[in-house]
């Protein structure tokens, strides 16, 4: 696969809704699901230029699917239907939707490392997920525009990066690889980058100094020394 042509949307709350847009504009094929009937929400998507579908479906019809929903909810994911897929994790853990989850503040591993262990035959990149879902609707901009922001993206294929790459850009954000998908921890809630708005010089100046950040200092002492 050279590039995303259909887009799958797991989760159809503000932040699914808000991709689903930004990638019908941008002329993908998008399909989105929530859970149980999708019937309910048809009206609306077709509004944004986007298929309701069923999960199944969803998994079945594209050749990427982001995971807009709440963290606590990953493990109702199907494994086998996603098995070699390409999975976006833009989820990220909130005590108030998700409870109070040890599993899902441990520093000594990043969130999506625990989607990948459940999705083991899928291929999961970290990504969609830093910028809140109102930046994300309102700055988006063409390729050279000065004002242009950037999206960090984590995962361990080369290839899988380059596709999420690809479609960071295609939706209107210059992509910043920050590293394997264990860095994915340093675009999650506690970290500078969770909810920055900025272009790609300054959030790679802030990758660059997760490490010497409280949030970085508590991750290496957990990992070991390695972030």
């Amino acid at each position: 696969m050279d590039r995303i042509r259909t887009l799958g949307i797991i989760g159809a709350g503000r932040l699914g809704s808000v991709l689903a847009q930004l990638a019908s504009d941008a002329g993908y094929r998008v399909l989105i699901a929530r859970s149980g009937d999708p019937a309910p929400i048809a009206r609306a998507m077709a509004a944004v230029g986007a298929e309701a579908r069923t999960v199944s479906a969803v998994i079945d019809d594209a050749d990427a699917v982001v995971l807009a929903l709440p963290l606590g909810a990953y493990r109702t994911l199907p494994t086998e239907e996603m098995s070699g897929m390409l999975v976006i994790d833009a989820m990220n853990y909130w005590w108030g939707a998700d409870g109070i989850r040890p599993d899902l503040t441990d520093p000594a591993t990043s969130t999506s490392e625990l989607v990948q262990a459940h999705l083991a035959g899928a291929r999961v990149v970290k990504a969609l997920g830093h910028m809140g879902y109102q930046d994300m609707a309102e700055e988006a901009r063409k390729v050279g525009d000065p004002a242009r922001k950037a999206i960090a993206i984590a995962g361990d294929s080369p290839d899988d990066l380059a596709l999420v790459a690809g479609l960071v850009d295609a939706l209107g954000f210059d992509a910043v690889i920050a590293g394997p998908l264990a860095a994915g921890i340093m675009l999650e809630p506690g970290s500078e980058v969770f909810g920055a708005d900025v272009g790609a010089e300054e959030l790679r100046g802030m990758l660059d100094g997760f490490a010497n950040s409280r949030r970085g200092i508590v991750v290496a002492k957990a990992r070991g020394g390695a972030i």
